[in-house]
């Protein structure tokens, strides 16, 4: 019998932990350059999205290439990319079965069945912002940016230009064919302004189209090709309809409060979508152009949207890394596709090497597993871009730095430095007193020192503990961008424009400033003995100092563009640094000779930031293209067994800690006998916990049973725990012990909502309580009663545990649609949301 319990207790947990999707491929390691072994992040978006004529595919044109996703639940299915640059544009063939997209002054189609690229077309002379099929296939129309002003109209069945058409007085950003393919729209940019109507048989010009106050980003022709949207894509907050034939302004739909970069009809030309700058999504009705309402789940900018051709399922995607598919009918969100990371400015790995954290442009700071390639957690807080993040010495607390954002056409300054737990991802404190952007901070090798060096021209010193401000350094004469400590903590190096000085820690006064032609240095990097502090900055060379005597040692020269980072390996041996946009390699030095050992060409992305993992064994490069990239540098024998990998897939996670719960009092050989000592008791169960330390990383955590963990906590008390080891699996437990004890008692919203037939009602309790769910109709009338029982303090969200309703009422009768009401009471905490059912 308790081996029977047993069983079904572990399909029980492999059914929340192993979703079915967990051992699908990992789009981590989908089309890497040569030499890299997995990819953080999926890039930032750029450019357009659009479905597949069929409606099952949803491309996505990225700073790496164009993603394939399922256009109906979002899942990844592929990852086209050349290696050569980011995709700015991206359009599927009439028949589905070839998609082009540009980059840069080329562009390229591919075979939607097999990823593979088959041809590429040039002749551009300036980069491609935007490609449209002829509704018969035939014809491939590309607008050209600034200086090359043209459309191009190609026949895609032998690859040659058929026409070229000229007009326009600035690049162009948007160009589309009307539905019977006789007429091409093209929108300019900002100094052109209009909207021109091309005939394609002729190539000659039908109509410009006048009016617009800045550049026409997106042009949309509606499905009976009688009405043509437009939009203004910066300072231009209003969308345009115009009558195709008469080529007379019809209304202008006025509703967002910034820019709009991007229309599209519903497939039954009934209503219009658009996304801006101000982060909506305005629907419009067509027929009596006005208003029918806003969705307002991003929290960055919509880039793109996009109606399926089948007409059930709209798609928005947004600066802020998320790609959202809508029910067209309800526009009820059916999933958000996530990772698509802003630009990375910055990146350090934690002292045990199994996590990193990176700074984006996004004003979000994410912990990676990087075993994994997930982004086990996202801090937000920041109101400005993050320019530099920093792990402290035990690993337990995070620092960012913001600088200068643009929202809604506002400059909005983040001059702060933010501390982070970062096991929970918890806000522990903010710094403050910088008058300017903070361009970068370092922790002292004892963690009990901050640095921040920032435009204001001052270096801080603050306490890394309680965040107090220490000192301030003065000296600089301009902005300061770079600072770091020696190895021993005496020394801080700091960077500005054209200086470099060495500073005594203890006393605060500068000991030495480091002449010399040498640019603006944009990075620091003492080696791990102390003798010799890397300096890489706007000269493109790197230079080598002796600490001691502040003389100048060597340059290093190859790069072909500004130095952006470097860092020394931890044993000495190696100096990596990374070139900007013209440039784009990393490459690896011999800080002794000067010889250069190899050169990493990222052709895609500009690296930001360069950092060796503890080991030496792994290269970090994170880029403006929104991913970070490790590289193999050290041997590739087979990894160390892990020991608190229970469960044997090679990654010591939280799955292994629920198989040492499962097997508790289970005696013999047991792979959940981690210590060996013939039992699994509370002892392995905390030493699996101290070797994952990232509570927060824990899928379900609402899984966990609160008053279990309480008891695991209890009987840890009795053992003498003394081992780090062991007190960081306690220490993991108290912080998974926070997330899942409230500090209120709430009644969450219902999911799915709409939602047709059945539902799950959330909720979480402060304390032990007896919990009752009412249900009502619209008016008043009780519907449905669910005893829930006495529930324990604890969060109850997930389908396993949130309260289940079925949509019938008590006689098991499906109810009518409408709107519901749900009441929820539990001890003296009594509260209602309101739920709708659509059939």
């Amino acid at each position: 019998m308790k081996t029977m319990q047993l069983s079904i207790l572990m399909l029980f947990l492999i059914s929340i932990f192993f979703p079915l999707d967990a051992f699908a491929e990992d789009y981590t390691q989908w089309g890497l350059p040569e030499g890299a072994t997995r990819r953080l992040g999926k890039g930032a978006l750029r450019g357009n999205i659009v479905f597949s004529p069929d409606s099952t595919l949803l491309a996505v044109s990225t700073a790496i290439g164009i993603w394939i996703y399922d256009g109906y639940t979002g899942k990844a299915l592929n990852l086209l990319t050349t290696q050569t640059g980011g995709m700015s544009s991206v359009a599927f063939s009439p028949d589905g079965k070839t998609l082009a997209s540009s980059s840069s002054t080329e562009f390229y189609l591919w075979d939607v069945d097999s990823g593979e690229h088959k041809s590429t077309f040039t002749g551009h002379t300036r980069d491609i912002t935007s490609v449209a099929f002829s509704p018969d296939g035939k014809t491939l129309a590309t607008g050209g940016d600034w200086k090359d002003e043209t459309v191009r109209l190609w026949d895609i069945e032998t690859g040659t230009l058929r026409s070229t058409l000229i007009g326009h007085t600035d690049g162009i950003l948007s160009v589309a064919f009307s539905p019977d393919g006789k007429t091409l729209a093209s929108g300019g940019d900002y100094d052109d302004n209009t909207v021109r109507l091309w005939d394609v048989a002729t190539g000659t010009l039908k109509a410009t189209l006048s009016g617009h106050v800045d550049g026409v980003g997106s042009i949309a022709f509606s499905p009976d090709g009688r009405t043509l949207a437009s939009c203004g894509d910066l300072s231009d907050s209003t969308v345009w309809l115009w009558d195709v034939d008469s080529g007379e302004l019809k209304t202008r739909l006025i509703g967002h409060v910034d820019g709009v970069h991007s229309v599209a009809f519903s497939p039954d030309g009934s209503v219009l979508a658009s996304g801006s700058e101000d982060g909506t999504v305005c629907l419009w009705d067509v027929a009596s152009a006005s208003y029918k309402t806003t969705l307002s789940t991003h929290t960055g900018s919509v880039s793109s949207v996009a109606f399926s051709p089948d007409g059930s399922t709209f798609a928005s995607s947004s600066r802020d890394g998320t790609v959202i598919l809508w029910d067209a009918a309800s526009f009820a969100q059916r999933a958000t596709i996530t990772g698509h990371t802003s630009g990375f400015s910055s990146i350090a790995f934690s002292p045990d090497g199994r996590r990193s954290v990176s700074g984006s442009w996004d004003r979000t700071v994410r912990l990676w597993d990087t075993t994994t390639g997930n982004n086990s957690i996202t801090l937000t807080g920041h109101i400005g871009p993050i320019e530099s993040v920093a792990f402290s010495l035990d690993g337990r607390t995070v620092a960012s730095s913001g600088g200068i954002s643009v929202i809604n056409s506002w400059f909005v300054d983040d001059y702060t430095v933010r501390l982070w737990d970062a096991a929970t991802g918890r806000h522990k404190m903010t710094l403050t007193g910088h008058k300017d952007r903070i361009f970068d901070i370092a922790f002292s090798p004892d963690g009990k020192i901050l640095a921040s060096g920032s435009e204001d021209k001052n270096v801080c010193l603050w306490d890394g503990g309680t965040g107090n401000h220490l000192a301030t350094l003065f000296g600089h004469k301009n902005s300061v961008y770079t600072v770091a400590f020696s190895p021993d903590g005496r020394t801080l190096a700091s960077g500005g424009r054209g200086a470099i000085y060495l500073w005594d820690v203890a006393n605060r006064q500068q000991k030495v400033s480091l002449a010399g032609s040498i640019g603006d240095p944009w990075d620091l990097a003492f080696s791990p003995d102390g003798q010799t502090l890397a300096s890489g900055g706007t000269d493109s060379d790197v230079h080598l100092w002796d600490v001691e005597t502040g003389e100048h040692k060597i340059a290093l020269t190859g790069h072909t563009d500004r130095i952006i980072s470097v860092a020394f390996s931890p044993d000495g041996k190696t100096l990596a640094s990374s070139g900007s946009w013209k440039d784009r390699t990393v490459r690896l030095w011999d800080p002794i000779s000067g010889a250069l050992k190899s050169t990493f060409t990222v052709y895609a992305d500009t690296v930001q930031s360069v950092i060796f993992s503890p080991d030496g064994n792994t290269l970090a490069t994170a880029g403006a293209g929104g991913i970070v990239l490790l590289w193999r540098l050290g041997p590739t024998e087979e990894p160390p067994l892990l020991e608190a990998d229970v469960n044997g897939d090679g990654v010591e996670d939280v799955h292994d800690l629920m198989l040492v719960a499962a097997n508790f009092g289970q005696t013999g050989p047991n792979a959940a006998d981690v210590n060996g000592d013939g039992v699994v008791d509370i002892a392995d169960l905390i030493k699996v916990a101290g070797a994952l330390g990232n509570a927060a990383a824990a899928p379900s955590a609402a899984m966990f049973n609160a008053k279990d963990i309480q008891h695991w906590l209890a009987q840890a008390q009795h053992l003498d725990l003394t081992d780090s080891t062991f007190q960081r699996g306690i220490h993991f437990l108290e912080q998974l012990l926070l997330m899942l004890t409230p500090t209120e008692t709430a009644l969450l919203p219902n999911y799915p909502n709409p939602f047709n037939p059945e539902t799950w009602i959330p909720y979480q309790l402060v304390a032990s309580a007896n919990v009752v769910l009412r249900i009502y109709s619209a008016n008043g009338t009780l519907v449905r009663t669910l005893a829930l029982g006495h529930q324990s303090a604890g969060i109850y969200q997930d389908r396993n545990r949130a309260a289940y309703w079925d949509g019938k009422n008590e006689l098991g009768e499906p109810v009518a649609s409408g709107v519901y009401f749900y009441t929820l009471t539990a001890g003296d905490f009594a509260a209602t949301r309101k739920m709708l059912i659509r059939k």
